[in-house]
């Protein structure tokens, strides 16, 4: 286990601050068994009125966890929007990916995730990856003393708002389609969408070998979309942050009638929203990034370079 506080992209250590005292064990009280999103709703609403707004809070870092690298894109996109906030991202490389892991697993790798960045003294915690926020973040809300935000919610909604016709598609690893998750999240907003699904398990390895724009690619990505096109959808739904690397050839097999949605975009867009609202918002800063794996730190600066460029200079190898 790495020691020491959180580090910076260039590995220097900053000042670690302290785990707050703000719970949620009365929120979590009076959660019932209604349909995920209204619960993760609900639990969100309480935080607001109980998470305090000091300084201090608002100086803490952000956490952010994938499965592996993909979650990178949705660190790209929140840097972009909050460019003054510290953020804190663990890729757990040693046991991705979690597309294929039972969900009794999923959630446990999801917890154990979240652990680790709560004992950094973050603020707010953003599930960068798809599976993980499908089929573990109410578990992961329940235990967890700051707001979480997950991709899944601010992608449905999303994709919701782009459609003209109703007709979506969604793909995404084979936990996140088998949970139902974007379509459950998708009717709630409009019931009467038609939602055509599809997992796609081989876009993950390809985009890592950075094997995005070439033959292998095309012909994959053809094969997966060709029903989804038949289909006649006008909105597509990317539901793994590996996706939006190969957004140029999305577009080029469907077409330019057919709009391509980045979960990373609305996912950042609503972590921002929620700071407003409980006024964490961090009002100075240069805004650092630290970089934490579970395996493999070289690979993962190698390949995170494809996703977010030069400022992934360094990642810390934790045990598990």
């Amino acid at each position: 286990m790495a020691k020491g506080g959180k580090q910076g992209a260039s590995g220097v250590p900053l000042r670690k601050r302290p785990v707050s005292a703000v719970t949620i064990a009365a929120a979590n009280g009076r959660m019932n068994a209604t349909a995920k999103g209204s619960r993760t709703s609900r639990l969100q609403s309480s935080l607001t009125a109980q998470f305090e707004a000091s300084a201090d809070n608002r100086t803490r870092p952000i956490g952010v966890f994938d499965s592996g690298i993909g979650g990178l894109t949705v660190l790209k996109e929140l840097t972009a929007l909050l460019p003054g906030e510290d953020f804190i991202y663990l890729g757990d490389t040693a046991r991705l990916p979690y597309g294929t892991k039972s969900n009794e697993v999923i959630v446990r790798y999801s917890r154990e995730n979240t652990e680790f960045l709560l004992a950094k003294g973050i603020k707010l915690l953003v599930v960068a990856c798809n599976t993980s926020s499908a089929v573990a973040l109410d578990e992961i809300a329940r235990h967890t003393t700051v707001p979480v935000i997950g991709v899944i919610d601010p992608g449905a909604q999303a994709a919701v708002k782009a459609s003209r016709t109703g007709k979506i598609g969604v793909i995404g690893t084979e936990a996140t389609i088998a949970s139902g998750a974007y379509t459950r999240a998708i009717q709630n907003l409009k019931p009467r969408a038609e939602i055509y699904t599809r997992a796609c398990p081989l876009l993950v390895p390809l985009v890592e070998e950075g094997w995005t724009d070439n033959e292998i690619a095309e012909r994959t990505v053809t094969h997966y979309l060709e029903s989804l096109k038949a289909s006649g959808i006008d909105t597509l739904l990317l539901g793994c942050t590996h996706y939006p690397l190969l957004r140029a050839m999305f577009e080029r097999v469907l077409g330019p009638r057919v709009k391509i949605v980045d979960s990373a975009i609305a996912t950042a867009a609503a972590v921002r929203e929620k700071l407003a609202a409980l006024k964490l918002a961090r009002r100075n800063g240069g805004g650092a990034q630290s970089f934490f794996v579970t395996e493999t730190p070289d690979r993962f600066v190698r390949v995170g370079r494809r996703f977010i460029g030069p400022r992934v200079e360094s990642a810390v190898r934790i045990e598990r």
